[in-house]
């Protein structure tokens, strides 16, 4: 017990300036790793967590109790790791099963250049609303999407940008969202609060993204793919599959089925069986050919390079190197919570806030930066929102209104940036790079302004009942008094 004692209290906190060396170091390898040597940002990741675990040892952190922080750390990921497994296998099925194909082929008929954008857009958002998961929507209707896009010419960095926007509007409005719980959870307040809450910034957020959508519409709405290029794709697709209408009931199921509240994990691997049953008996594959579909992805060899392009990906090899990035970049953040490290930078920014729409503000500064360098979503808000309660009750602020601008600004950035897990699932999966789709994904932009826009014109600013307020100011007093014993 005393020597516990003795260990705990020799662990200091780390002063800004050594804070600030894992995150530097970061900012320097990062960009280097990736834009000169054209590396997967997993290599510097990992040399940025060693000097992290260095520094936050030289604080007096033993190497088992950081240890035990990263793999707790790890452990929240564990779920969303077996989610992108399943997508990656059902990709490759749906793909070997022509069920995308066939997405994408009916969706040439019945979308337009004009109009594209503005639907991609909002079937992103029910499906991911449904699912209560945009990596979900993204890797299901997501890559038809895609497909129904290039066939119509329309930019695929837009219709990426797009789609990103629409899952991610649904991701945050769904009750059954991961992030969408653990917001709230985080701050101590109720989930359906925190929804209708959100509701104020994130409604107009999501208008104002599809007015602009329509405008690039109408923008590039003459140069699309001719009819003849069209009826090219078509031809290629159903001269390689089996097209036909009962190949769109599996992701009408799916649709179904979440919109009835059945978790993630099986409504998508009943998805993925649908999927091997629809290659198995429809298409007329082996089983040696659906295990490679799962495993490896679907090789198409249509004789079209565009249609090959667009079909050949999936399994669960494609997703491994989500998988490895999702556990670095949070072993990353768990050697970053054990040394203190962002609450230190954070406790610099927030001694220099006053006003409301300034505190607004610096949280969705913080949260963006968390992302960039945490390189992970939950910790986007765990963290912020763990450093900022206490301020904002202090200031008389419900809680939910923290909780709001963590989703309107950690969730909505998160795939912006190419090195967290959310911006390189997006792209294993869209075939469009962050940097490329980014500014097209207006929502992610529109979320954090109307956020900060609220706060200095003060909507919508919840504040704490009276008396839960001079509860704070009585626990603010007590912990003065003890200060100063």
């Amino acid at each position: 017990m005393k020597k516990n004692e003795s260990a705990v209290n020799s662990v200091k906190t780390p002063p800004l300036w050594l804070a600030l060396v894992p995150i530097m170091f970061m900012v320097i390898v990062l960009p280097i790793g990736i834009m000169v040597y054209d590396a997967t940002p997993h290599v510097p990741l990992i040399l940025t967590t060693i000097v992290a675990v260095i520094v936050v040892m030289s604080l007096g952190h033993s190497w088992e109790s950081i240890e035990k922080r990263m793999l707790k750390t790890i452990a929240l990921s564990l779920q969303a790791i077996v989610i992108i497994l399943i997508i990656g296998a059902l990709v490759g099925l749906w793909l070997a099963a022509g069920i995308v194909p066939s997405m994408i082929y009916y969706g040439l008929d019945i979308l337009s250049p004009t109009f594209f954008l503005v639907a991609a857009c909002m079937i992103s958002a029910v499906v991911s609303l449904a699912a209560g998961n945009s990596w979900a929507a993204a890797g299901t209707v997501g890559v038809a999407l895609i497909g129904i896009g290039q066939g119509l010419g329309v930019p695929l960095p837009m219709v990426a940008g797009a789609i990103i926007s629409g899952v991610y509007f649904g991701d945050k409005m769904s009750p059954l969202s991961e992030t969408t719980n653990l917001a709230p959870a985080i701050v101590g307040t109720n989930l359906f609060d925190h929804i209708r809450n959100i509701a104020w910034t994130t409604g107009p957020a999501f208008l104002i993204a599809l007015v602009l959508y329509l405008i690039l519409g109408f923008k590039y709405s003459g140069s699309g793919s001719s009819m003849s290029e069209i009826a090219l794709i078509q031809n290629a697709l159903s001269g390689h599959f089996v097209i036909s209408p009962f190949l769109l009931i599996p992701p009408l199921f799916i649709l179904v089925v979440l919109i009835f509240k059945i978790q993630a994990i099986p409504g998508l691997t009943f998805g993925a069986a649908m999927g091997a049953f629809c290659a198995l008996f429809v298409q007329g594959n082996t089983i040696g050919e659906v295990i490679e579909a799962i495993q490896f992805g679907f090789t198409a060899n249509t004789g079209t390079e565009l249609v090959d392009e667009l079909l050949n990906q999936g399994g669960i090899e494609g997703v491994l190197s989500v998988v490895a990035f999702v556990i670095i970049a949070l072993a990353f953040g768990g050697v970053l919570e054990q040394g203190k490290i962002l609450e230190t930078i954070l406790s610099a920014l927030v001694s220099k806030v006053k006003r409301t729409g300034s505190l607004i503000s610096t949280t969705v500064a913080t949260c963006y930066t968390t992302n960039i360098i945490g390189c992970e979503q939950y910790l986007s808000i765990v963290i912020p929102g763990r450093m900022y309660l206490n301020e904002y009750k202090k200031r008389g602020l419900h809680p939910k209104l923290l909780s709001r601008t963590l989703e309107d600004a950690g969730t909505m950035s998160s795939p912006l940036i190419p090195w967290t897990t959310c911006g390189i699932f997006m792209y294993s999966v869209l075939g469009v790079h962050p940097f490329q789709y980014a500014p097209y994904a207006f929502l992610a932009y529109t979320s954090g302004a109307m956020a900060i826009l609220y706060g200095y014109l003060n909507i919508k600013i919840s504040r704490l009942p009276i008396e839960e307020q001079t509860e704070v100011t009585i626990e603010q007093n007590e912990e003065m008094s003890k200060a100063n014993v």
